[in-house]
């Protein structure tokens, strides 16, 4: 309860009428922190202020004025007030019907809208044509196929052993004798949905199948990565991990142990059909396979497994996790709330007003997530982090609101009392909210659909608890005010005739309330008396100078190791099947990347020398990159001129060039769908293969993307590089362009709401300083808590731009506006209006997304530690930084 005590130096006041309220809140500019108990004002909130200080109060003014009349409106009809926003609450509310119950698109959601990877893949599907049913060719596919892939490793040093090749199988008749029984009888046998080459399913590993057709084929005599059988290149890279190499054969070296295998079973996809049948097939497989594994007793070997549904279906079961956390989260800050608004004096204890508070946010998430999903907006998983995060920011205006309540005096009525209350938090949840909501809106910009969804969600979320606040919540105020007077009177005099249960309302714990309302709160005093003098002593300040160096070193630091990207495991439950998968994955099969299709975009003279010179100049510089193996390129052109020069013809003839294809490609039917031939005899375009190396990390993903394209664009030949994992891949190059910009878009908007409402030029200096400050923070300890730059953590760090707003701008305004004598006295003063809501604030924000620490998926952990860090640095800074370096400026 704030206290009506006035403070040494200043003349007492009346609490404010109408009229008074509408003068004392003009001049009151921009206070975010009225929860707590100013008993010094700004200046600006003086009668005198100090001669040559800029006010303007083009804003504020007016909305005060505003506030006011509407104060006095909910406070004359509190029921209507009340039960308007229920109403809409309900009606809005219908639209959680639309809850989407289907898949969710990963591509679509998080990967860069109009990204160079998917006008690639729109080229190739319109250019080249596949064949999954009779010539089926994984690197040669433009999308991800249907697919199982189980990854085997040895409990030896070696799985090139008879007795492990039995053993896995054992495994692979097992997994290819599954069969789905369909509900009309009819059964789906792996063999009628496997991709095929020629009449033949693919096989999962082509030396296991050789070795299934050969069991002498001697396992100590394997050459890797290509492998020679009988006069035919088997391509094992990707295959096997884990390997230990010995001396070199021909382009390929002696193969001396290997400790993992990779099966891959591909399954037809192109035919909707037969895609269907297929993804059947893949369900069964995911719900037998480890029934399966534990039939075979396997002996030699481990298995994990994925497939192509699996990173959907557990990104869809991650969601569940998290919503037995909404109950604890509102249980938590309902706790936090009644402690912080409980009081002893039984006529202006506000625990019950607290609660109510709580669930008029809860109100306003209903109402904001029904509208969205009523226009049709859609609801993506990470939007399910905005409930928490709207919990702990939407009660820092209830704080505000009862405390101004508590401010006014019980002897005047509902209507003045509120109309105070309304006039001096007028501009102080305003600017909290503007600063908030442009802050999310900023993130509409992003490339993501993702986060413009949660922006999208949160930022209209925000708007609505607003509204709520100001409208439900103060007639909730309002009808309490009306039990404070019921109480007051029945304390004054006592009638035994009332009602235990009114009894109960106004003497809950036996306490009688301060006859002169005072409520000086213990942690305004310990920032007043303890803390305030304590930080601003010599040796205090000289320490927080040493720490804020070693805190801006690190960050700085940190933003150089920070990995960008999401990991597409981290989509997933951490007790989820597939993490095994992905960590053997890394562990073993890091070595080769993606096969990246080269394509000749344009129709080109390929019987021309000189074309064909330039050609081969640019296949030489993909090959010489650091990320290419050279050994392993395959190229129809290559083949094609061997080919002419055994029999003889003519390469620099048109005619003869193109006449002779058609031979060549009897010859060689793997380069069948690589070469585009028109009607009219002429090759649109073409393409070749190179192999990638070392990319498993985020930063070399980039690098080897970039790296590539540029070698294609600077060749004097058309040329375009694609493989499907770029769609994915291009979130490394345009993550760091998407934060810069919606960082510098809402900093911007924040620099000019700072200008308008708190107008100080020097507190916009600060503001901008511990904007840049934060976010160099956060992001640099992003990378000691093993958070990633993706497009969760981009949304937290546009967050973080409006808290660091609300946690610096009001700190150092009521600094530079106190009239104290020296600068200490006015860290000191600052601190003391100012330093409690500040860390109330912080904390109601942390508990609300506490509770998502416990969460397995990544997603709901990585929102808490980078809000956790926002408010942390936030509060630091305001608390602690900015006072001592205002104290040397």
């Amino acid at each position: 309860m704030i206290s009506s005590k006035v403070a040494p130096g200043e003349e007492a006041r009346e609490p404010p009428s109408e009229g008074r309220a509408e003068a004392a809140l003009a001049v009151e500019p921009g206070r975010r922190w009225l929860a707590g108990p100013p008993e010094r004002l700004p200046p600006l909130a003086r009668e005198a202020p100090p001669p040559r200080r800029c006010h303007t109060d083009c804003l504020e003014a007016p909305l005060s004025r505003c506030f006011l009349r509407l104060g006095g409106a909910v406070g004359m009809h509190p029921w209507l007030f009340l039960l308007g926003p229920v109403l809409l609450t309900a009606a809005l509310g219908t639209g959680l019907i639309f809850l989407p119950k289907g898949k969710e698109n990963l591509e679509e959601q998080y990967t860069p809208i109009g990204s160079p990877a998917k006008a690639e893949r729109r080229f190739v599907q319109g250019h080249f044509s596949t064949n999954d049913t009779f010539r089926f060719s994984a690197s040669r596919t433009s999308s991800e196929a249907n697919f199982a892939s189980i990854l085997v490793v040895s409990l030896t040093d070696s799985l090139l052993e008879q007795e492990v090749f039995a053993e896995v199988t054992r495994l692979d008749e097992a997994v290819q004798a599954l069969t789905v029984d369909q509900e009309n009888g009819t059964q789906i046998l792996y063999q009628d949905v496997c991709a095929r080459y020629k009449v033949l399913c693919v096989p999962p590993n082509p030396l296991l199948y050789s070795w299934q057709l050969d069991k002498s084929l001697d396992l100590r005599d394997i050459t890797f990565p290509m492998y020679n059988l009988s006069s035919q290149l088997v391509y094992l890279a990707g295959f096997f991990g884990g390997n230990v190499l010995g001396q070199p054969v021909g382009r390929s070296r002696r193969l001396v142990a290997s400790r993992a295998m990779r099966l891959l079973y591909y399954l037809k996809t192109e035919d909707p059909t037969d895609s269907e049948r297929s993804e059947a097939w893949l369900t069964h497989f995911l719900d037998h396979f480890n029934d399966v594994k534990s039939s075979l007793a396997l002996e030699e070997i481990e298995v994990v497994y994925f497939t192509s549904l699996s990173r959907q279906l557990e990104f869809e079961a991650t969601s569940k996790t998290v919503i037995p956390l909404f109950h604890l989260a509102y249980i938590l800050i309902i706790l936090f709330a009644v402690v912080s608004c409980y009081r002893l004096d039984c006529v202006r204890n506000k625990m019950w007003v607290a609660v109510f508070g709580v669930f008029s946010v809860a109100m306003s998430v209903v109402s904001g997530f029904g509208l969205m999903l009523h226009i049709g907006v859609p609801f993506v998983i990470i939007v399910a982090n905005s409930p928490f995060l709207i919990l702990g920011v939407g009660v820092d205006d209830m704080f505000i609101m009862i405390s101004a309540w508590q401010k006014t005096s019980i002897g005047e009525s509902i209507k003045e009392r509120l109309s105070s209350s309304y006039s001096k938090v007028a501009v102080s949840i305003t600017i909290t909210t503007v600063t908030n909501v442009l802050a999310f809106y900023t993130g509409i910009t992003s490339s993501f659909r993702s986060v413009q969804y949660f922006c999208i969600y949160t930022g209209t979320t925000v708007l609505l608890c607003y509204f709520y606040s100001i409208t439900c919540f103060g007639a909730i105020m309002a009808l309490d005010g009306k039990r404070e007077v019921a109480c007051f009177r029945w304390l004054e005099k006592p009638d035994q005739k009332f009602s235990s249960f009114k009894k109960s309302c106004c003497l809950p714990f036996g306490s009688f309330p301060d006859e002169h309302g005072e409520d000086k709160h213990p942690m305004n005093l310990f920032f007043r008396d303890y803390f305030g003098p304590f930080l601003t002593t010599t040796k205090a300040k000289f320490t927080v100078v040493l720490v804020y160096i070693f805190y801006i070193i690190s960050s700085i630091y940190g933003c150089f190791q920070v990995q960008e990207g999401l990991d597409l495991r981290n989509l997933a439950s951490d007790d989820s099947y597939i993490t095994p998968y992905f960590n053997i994955e890394e562990d073993y099969f890091s070595d080769f990347g993606p096969r990246v299709m080269v394509i000749v975009t344009e129709s080109v003279n390929y019987w021309d020398d000189n074309v064909r010179k330039k050609l081969d100049k640019c296949m030489i510089k993909f090959e010489e990159n650091e990320y290419v193996d050279k050994n392993l390129t395959e190229f129809w052109l290559e083949a094609y001129i061997k080919y002419m020069n055994n029999i003889g013809n003519d390469l620099n003839d048109k005619n003869t060039f193109m006449n002779s294809i058609s031979g060549f490609l009897t010859n060689f039917p793997i380069f069948t769908h690589d070469i585009n031939i028109s009607s009219s005899n002429e090759i649109i375009s073409s393409r070749g293969f190179i192999q990638t190396v070392e990319v498993s990390s985020s930063s070399n993903k980039k690098r080897m993307l970039l790296q590539l394209r540029g070698i294609a664009e600077d060749c004097e030949v058309p040329l375009m590089v694609y493989n499907q994992a770029f769609i994915y891949f291009d979130q490394y190059a345009a993550i760091i362009e998407n934060t810069v910009r919606n960082v510098m878009i809402a900093s911007t908007a924040m620099f000019i709401v700072s200008l308008l409402l708190i107008p100080h030029p020097v507190c916009s200096l600060w503001v901008t300083f511990a904007i840049t400050s934060v976010i160099v923070g956060v992001t640099g300890f992003m990378a000691f808590w093993n958070v990633n730059l993706d497009s969760i953590s981009m949304i937290n760090l546009v967050i973080c731009i409006g808290f660091s707003f609300d946690f610096s701008a009001h700190i150092s305004y009521a600094f530079v506006s106190s009239s104290e004598p020296s600068v200490n006295k006015k860290s000191i003063e600052a601190l003391y209006m100012l330093g409690y809501p500040v860390l109330q604030s912080a904390i109601s924000t942390i508990i609300g997304v506490c509770v998502l620490s416990a969460a397995k998926a990544y997603i709901f952990r990585t929102f808490f530690k980078i809000m956790f860090l926002v408010m942390f640095f936030g509060a630091a800074h305001g608390l602690i930084f900015i006072p001592v370096f205002l104290t040397f400026f």
